[in-house]
């Protein structure tokens, strides 16, 4: 993991440096990376908080982020994000190797795999830290038919801030990402690495970001703090407005952060909650009223509630004495009937029965949901919370048949014979797509003929436009699993061939007898481009007879 040094001192100073951050690291301080010649790594066994650690704001000075500007194009149809309270099929961890931690993670993945009905993704680090995960989340009874572990090298757990955020591109699942606000190669480079192997389409946006700083329900509205702005040099908060609704198809508010001294991290999680279209919880500071963390998350749900939302209100407290941390309980993981929150072992948290109000809340806010407590102490104190270490990827819309998405041609368009157009396409299945077949409509979807049947899924085919007349054509793309089972989808609307005029066989301009001789002279022969197939349906039949018949003597 180390590149060789210059010097012998350049060695005895990393060791040095390595040697410290081990020391000061255990399970209860959050830790420090190690700057190395080669960047930042963060070792086996040191906590590293949610919030920048002071190694990575040095290192950030000498080596600022920079978003992937223009990195992919937004999706070039219209997609949905998703909200956390649809239906999932997975919630996605990165293993710690903090053992306190892990203990929290072990026990969200037995409850998630059982009560939450969903799977576990888990990305490890090395294939011993895999084994880790897995005998630990076995012991926790988990239904083990539903854990993934993967070998992955990761930098932290705060998968919330890097991994992949969800929408669907018609009843397709695909990625959006973004920049890491965090020097954290790692962890920044798993979305295209997760993306590619689920078979999702991926898209990347140009925007610096943590994704715990974003909430949204499944009616396009979607809420952030202004950290984001600050994040995005020279970025105005209409420009960064833009981006989300280009890629996201979102309508974004925007809120005041909190002051670090409150919650190093700004980030909008740490405070609210989405639970349904309308429905929201927020935290409250009962010990804490008149501060300015009180006064933006009142003027946050009196403005909700006005606009119809209704809002329920959970304790929050930013403690400073041992161990200090902003105690929250809308940091919570919600995975279809299932409810994971936080419970807090701090003496003024105990003392003032935080914990059980917040149960109270969550039963009263999601009724008919199983609302679970797990101890989070340990992890608190690193500046997130159950919510921060972990994403979700929303359930496939085929049930046990694939999905397919046309995304050109899509729209009216104009072609003539002999152009070659790209036909390009998503599928989705949860067990992945082995081919499509590609088909052509020239009566507005009634009767298909095949282009490509059985070709590789690689969502793209370069195809050449037939001789054929139509004002109603669609193009309509047919995915397959390894089962046999098909799921499809047509293009939205009908594009044109300016091809030769209807019932004209022959292409000479005029239908005549030519044309009439030619339709009886293949009169029950089939295929693509069969002569005498005048309306484009691969088949040669009284359809095309009657076309020949009903515009004989037409001239074009």
């Amino acid at each position: 993991m180390f590149s060789a040094p210059k010097t012998a001192m350049g060695v005895a100073a990393i060791a040095m440096s390595f040697c410290a951050a081990l020391a000061h690291a255990d399970e209860t301080r959050p830790g420090q990376p190690v700057w190395t010649p080669d960047g930042l790594v963060f070792p086996d066994g040191v906590a590293i908080p949610r919030s920048l650690t002071d190694v990575e704001r040095d290192y950030l000075r000498e080596n600022p982020l920079e978003a992937l500007r223009g990195a992919t194009p937004p999706p070039a149809t219209t997609v949905r994000s998703v909200a956390e309270y649809e239906p999932m099929d997975a919630i996605i961890f990165s293993w710690s190797t903090v053992g306190s931690w892990n203990s929290i993670i072990a026990q969200m993945a037995g409850h998630i795999t059982t009560t939450g009905n969903a799977d576990v993704i888990v990305y490890a680090r090395s294939t011993a830290n895999a084994n880790s995960a897995l005998s630990a989340i076995a012991a926790q009874g988990a239904d083990m038919s539903r854990v993934d572990v993967r070998v992955r090298f990761l930098d932290t757990i705060w998968l919330r801030d890097y991994g992949p955020r969800y929408v669907y591109q018609g009843d397709v699942r695909a990625v959006i990402d973004h920049t890491y606000n965090r020097p954290r190669p790692n962890d920044n480079a798993l979305n295209t690495h997760h993306a590619a192997l689920q078979g999702h389409a991926f898209y990347e946006m140009p925007l610096i970001h943590g994704g715990g700083n974003y909430h949204l329900n499944a009616l396009n509205s979607g809420h952030a703090t202004n950290l984001v702005v600050n994040e995005n040099p020279g970025m105005t908060q209409s420009q960064v407005y833009d981006i989300w609704n280009e890629y996201q198809n979102i309508d974004t508010t925007f809120y005041t952060p909190f002051p670090t001294s409150v919650d190093s991290t700004q980030h909008i999680d740490m405070w609210m909650q989405i639970i349904g279209d309308n429905k929201i919880v927020i935290s409250e500071w009962p010990a804490q009223q008149g501060s300015t963390q009180s006064n933006i998350s009142n003027a946050a749900a009196a403005a909700l509630a006005a606009n119809g939302w209704t809002v329920y209100r959970t304790p929050a407290v930013r403690l400073t004495s041992s161990p200090a941390a902003h105690y929250t309980y809308t940091n919570v993981v919600v995975v279809n009937d299932l409810v994971l929150i936080p419970t807090y072992t701090h003496s003024f948290i105990t003392g003032n029965n935080y914990n059980e109000t917040a149960l109270s809340v969550w039963q009263q806010a999601m009724p008919g949901k199983t609302i679970v407590q797990i101890n989070c102490q340990s992890l608190v104190t690193a500046a997130g919370v159950m919510h921060c270490i972990v994403m979700h990827m929303p359930a496939h819309l085929g049930g046990d048949n694939p999905t397919a998405h046309v995304v050109t041609p899509n729209d009216a368009a104009t072609f003539d014979p002999g152009d070659n157009v790209q036909i390009t396409w998503l599928t989705d299945d949860r067990e992945g797509v082995s081919n499509v077949d590609l088909l052509l409509s020239t009566d507005g979807g009634a009767n298909f003929s095949t282009i490509a049947a059985a070709i590789p899924d690689t969502g793209s085919y370069n195809w050449t436009v037939p001789s054929v007349f139509t004002t109603q054509g669609v193009i309509r793309v047919v995915a397959r699993n390894a089962n046999n089972l098909t799921g499809h989808d047509d293009s939205d609307q009908f594009f044109t061939i300016g091809g030769p005029c209807p019932g004209d066989a022959n292409g000479d301009g005029v239908v005549d007898f030519a044309d009439l001789s030619t339709v009886l002279g293949n009169f029950g022969q089939s295929g693509a481009g069969v002569p005498g197939d005048v309306n484009g349906d691969g088949e040669v039949d009284f359809a095309d007879l009657s076309e020949v018949l009903s515009n004989f003597g037409t001239e074009c």
